[in-house]
């Protein structure tokens, strides 16, 4: 079973994109962030004539998640995060997937740091890790993947010593990843490729692609369950290079279920 994460970075301005990757490589389950349309703008139609069932939490202009699943409808579990009832942003998703509970996050920027961002990605984190410690401990496999605006480690960034006041890179939300980490989850892609120099987001500017000048910020977390059937783990970095693409590039994961 292979499943993905992808930053589309505006699913109708980059849905041929979208489409060709779904072509090419045939995920069984994919989660999309950065949708940046309204709930009644999503393209169902195009993603059903690719062979997937969808839901998705669309907002206007910004944010956005979206679960697909290759020739089933995913079974929604929850929209949004528990712990504050008042967050209005599209930033999660949950879904049953052929025994698979699949979490699709795009988590807050953060930037300016300090501020008022900074705090909603913090308390943002903090309900995340909360709810996460819910679901490590299932029975089933859990996969919690989408754009987690952080990076892990040094190893995580080109030229580190230049994001240290960045909100991606700020100690107290590295240290909320590895929290969640501390729970039982795991790096699917650190723990296949623990040494490797792995980037998942490379900025339009400075020809930052070519360069390889990238930033790890797209993750997937697995519970114990998953993580005994991993057996792969990869990014699809050449679609960083296709015309009119997303910053991001998928990554993927697959599980011997």
């Amino acid at each position: 079973m292979r499943i993905a994460t992808y930053n589309v970075n505006g699913v109708n301005g980059r849905l041929p994109v979208l489409l060709r990757w779904l072509a090419e490589t045939v995920p069984d389950v994919v989660c999309l962030q950065e949708l940046k349309a309204p709930q009644e703008k999503f393209p169902e139609a195009a993603i059903h004539n690719a062979g997937y069932g969808a839901i998705w939490h669309g907002q206007k202009s910004w944010n956005g998640v979206a679960i697909l699943a290759r020739g089933c409808m995913p079974v929604e579990t929850r929209r949004g995060l528990p712990g504050d009832p008042d967050d209005s942003q599209s930033r999660y998703l949950e879904a049953a997937v052929t025994g698979v509970l699949v979490g699709g996050l795009y988590l807050p920027n953060g930037n300016p740091r300090p501020g008022p961002k900074f705090d909603y990605k913090l308390r943002w984190f903090d309900r995340l890790v909360e709810h996460a410690a819910g679901l490590v401990g299932m029975d089933a496999p859990v996969v919690i993947a989408g754009d987690y605006n952080v990076m892990p480690t040094d190893r995580d960034v080109y030229k580190p010593e230049r994001w240290r006041d960045d909100a991606l890179f700020a100690p107290e939300v590295r240290a909320a990843y590895f929290r969640m980490l501390d729970q039982g989850w795991t790096d699917a892609l650190r723990a296949l490729h623990p040494d490797e120099t792995i980037y998942t987001f490379w900025d339009y500017f400075r020809n930052a692609y070519a360069r390889n000048a990238g930033l790890r910020i797209d993750h997937l977390l697995l519970n114990a369950r998953a993580s005994k059937a991993l057996k792969a783990a990869e990014v699809d970095a050449h679609v960083r290079g296709w015309e009119k693409t997303s910053d991001h590039a998928p990554v993927w994961i697959e599980l011997d279920l």
